[in-house]
């Protein structure tokens, strides 16, 4: 809404005309959504004490998360607000791509919403049932897709990372691979969401890194002398990726250890969901893997323990799933691996971007 109501009067003031800048509207909006954050979380924990509106804990998880029963969680309501609202003040709100990322972010906000609260109402750490939520996923990912699809110069080819030439088009194929992704990437995000700023950190990573892909993509100049495909208007999600950058730092100043709130299905499900549709929009999709190479190897950490269980008649490869928990019973402290995962995925953004030269 700035954009549209202050870059109109460049031409009688030139100050404005710096509201045509990508890249000064995503530091903007980034300090827009981390003010935000830092200004309402307060308020936001002591209403959601005040509802005790608590997280339920596992009870089959490591014992030292008993203590934790009871935190404030939902707190992604506050990540979703801080970024809509950022979103929708700082981006050129023309471009189909900015409504397409928020409508999953907010849908899929929805969904971890009633999920959450079906939990508290339950007072168990069980939800909504799982097919039921991973059929609603799906209604909107595909939705999502279908669009993009049928979108007039949306390319359908996947960019394979490392290699420049290898572009495989995969005509109405790419709505079934962008569904995939965007559901894979929420429920990645969830298993993950299991310490203290554990989730979000790796998050503020993966969307950092995304800025610089939309950008690139964007900018014509920029996307031929990378040799990366060209999205007409994908640079506007660099504003999105920035206002989200911003919550998440806002939201950590609260989640980090101990954590004074938790995110709940109502963050981490919309945080993964427009992980996903970023990756898709910007032509990134198999890279995502690799940025968000941590969330891939907490869901792979749960399917091959849950598979090993079941082959073997109660043998586990881990001592449980997701990973993180593994290394809590181990007795790795939970700070420690905290740190240490955000470590991982600095270390995968690095060599993720560095992929737009080795190729």
């Amino acid at each position: 809404m700035i954009y549209h109501l202050l870059y109109p009067l460049h031409t009688t003031i030139s100050f404005f005309n710096v509201f045509r800048y990508i890249t000064f509207r995503t530091i903007f909006a980034s300090i827009t959504a981390l003010l935000i954050c830092l200004i309402v979380g307060p308020w936001m924990i002591r209403k959601l004490q005040d509802m005790q509106i608590g997280q339920q804990i596992r009870e089959d998880g490591p014992q030292s998360h008993l203590t934790k029963k009871g935190t404030p969680t939902m707190g992604g309501v506050l990540i979703i607000l801080a970024v809509v609202i950022s979103t929708l003040l700082w981006t050129n709100l023309s471009i189909n791509y900015i409504w397409l990322i928020l409508l999953v972010t907010v849908g899929y906000g929805l969904i971890g919403f009633v999920d959450d609260y079906s939990k508290l109402a339950g007072k168990s750490s069980k939800g909504i049932p799982g097919k039921t939520r991973l059929v609603a996923e799906i209604i909107i990912a595909l939705f999502v897709s279908v669009i993009l699809y049928l979108k007039p110069g949306f390319n359908l080819q996947v960019t394979v990372p490392f290699f420049k030439t290898i572009l495989p088009n995969l005509g109405w194929g790419y709505i079934l691979l962008s569904t995939f992704i965007i559901v894979g990437a929420a429920n990645a995000v969830n298993l993950t969401d299991g310490l203290d700023g554990l989730a979000i950190g790796p998050v503020i990573i993966c969307f950092a890194t995304y800025i610089l892909f939309a950008y690139f993509a964007g900018n014509v100049k920029v996307s031929s002398y990378l040799r990366v495909v060209h999205i007409s208007g994908a640079g506007e999600l660099a504003v999105f990726c920035g206002a989200l950058v911003g919550a998440g730092l806002g939201f950590l100043w609260f989640n980090s250890y101990p954590a004074e709130i938790f995110m709940g299905d109502v963050g981490s499900l919309s945080l993964g969901g427009a992980l996903g549709t970023m990756a898709i929009i910007t032509k990134q999709e198999i890279l995502l893997a690799i940025v968000g190479g941590i969330f891939v190897v907490e869901t792979f950490s749960v399917i091959f323990q849950v598979g090993y269980f079941k082959m073997t008649g109660g043998k586990r490869i881990l001592r449980m799933a997701p990973l993180h928990h593994h290394f809590e019973l181990k007795g790795w402290a939970e700070p420690k691996v905290i740190v240490r995962f955000w470590i991982i995925s600095i270390l995968l953004a690095l060599m993720a971007i560095s992929t737009l030269k080795l190729r």
